[in-house]
């Protein structure tokens, strides 16, 4: 198929699955993994972390985890090795660990096709609203040297500003309330499960991205409705999603 006829199936398929016909005025983009490539080093921290406190676990695990704020993953992690609940200094101190792992390692890069796609939406008029899981500084802070002009301080939705994490609608639904608009002018873009299934739930458009080891099977099982295998591929089919061809 060509970018033409990828396009045209996604927005049938968004068409089919809500009822609506798609008028993209806003698009709703995930962080880490989407625009930066830092899922590989956040799972290093997270795996060292979790290996330090006695869990069993596997470093690949904390891919799927991607899209829920630090405080829900380690309550995960302390509900599965120990039955409990992580306390809130327990949750205060742990990310802080994890979170000092991560930035000893290499600042991660772009991903590739992420400033193609960032600057087709820019060109068009498509205003940007980040929704992230995470609350980490070093990686908010880098988006506007690697970003430029993309995201406004006040149309960023991070840990901070949501009750409910991915894989909840939630922050998806939150991203439209800043951006002004309703589910079918809003075009997700994501490369994990749960937050792919909190795009879907929240009624945009879920676009998926496998910029990492997750299947692109596991994508259309959370409810993808279009899923590419680069963000470069991704950026190829942006512009006929918006109708700027």
């Amino acid at each position: 198929m060509n970018e033409q006829q990828i396009a045209a199936g996604a927005l049938d398929h968004y068409s089919r699955r809500t009822g609506h016909t798609l008028t993209p005025k806003a698009a709703l983009i995930d962080m880490d993994g989407t625009l930066l490539d830092s899922m590989k080093l956040h799972t290093m921290a997270w795996y060292r972390l979790a290996t330090e406190l006695g869990i069993d676990c596997t470093r690949e695990e904390f891919y799927l985890y991607e899209g829920m704020t630090g405080a829900e993953t380690i309550n995960r992690l302390m509900r599965r090795q120990w039955g409990r609940d992580a306390t809130d200094r327990e949750k205060t101190e742990l990310y802080h660990r994890k979170t000092c792992y991560f930035n000893e390692m290499p600042r991660p890069g772009i991903i590739p096709g992420a400033d193609r796609m960032i600057k087709t939406l820019m060109d068009s008029g498509i205003r940007r609203v980040l929704v992230t899981g995470s609350g980490q500084l070093s990686n908010l802070e880098r988006l506007n040297t690697d970003f430029p002009g993309a995201f406004a301080p006040d149309l960023r939705i991070t840990s901070r500003n949501v009750t409910h994490c991915k894989p909840h609608p939630e922050p998806y639904l939150k991203g439209m309330e800043l951006a002004g608009v309703e589910p079918w002018k809003a075009i997700a873009i994501e490369n994990a499960p749960m937050g792919v299934r909190s795009a879907s739930d929240s009624g945009a458009l879920a676009v998926a991205v496998c910029t990492g080891p997750i299947p692109a099977e596991a994508m259309h099982e959370a409810g993808a409705d279009v899923v590419f295998p680069s963000m470069e591929a991704f950026a190829d089919v942006l512009p006929y999603i918006l109708n700027k061809d």
